[in-house]
């Protein structure tokens, strides 16, 4: 089944589910404050590896303590589509507390 642009409702919409996650520009975004530099980058590892099994990747950026995704779909021309939202479900699921800020 092909991937399909989302409209702007249905991402705003997704984006409801998703406390942290915002819409910069043509990408979904996302960072995290963890406790350590150790626990960002084991962080940017388990998502490393969402994202292999997926077959989607974001740009990931890894600071002393904190974990920055931006993802869209390539393959669309960059815009959001499901694709992008599974990948920021299933990170935030590995986030510690589900979701730390």
């Amino acid at each position: 089944m092909p991937v399909e642009p989302l409209s702007h409702k249905e991402i705003e919409d997704r984006l409801t589910e998703l406390p942290g996650w915002s819409l910069d520009g043509d990408r979904l975004t996302r960072s995290y404050r963890l406790g350590s530099h150790f626990a960002a980058t084991a962080m940017v590892v388990h998502i490393a590896q969402v994202q292999e099994e997926l077959d989607h990747h974001s740009d990931l950026t890894l600071g002393y303590n904190t974990v920055a995704l931006s993802v869209n779909t390539h393959s669309v021309g960059g815009a959001v589509t499901e694709k992008d939202f599974e990948l920021a479900r299933k990170v935030e699921d590995l986030a510690p507390g589900h979701g730390a800020h």
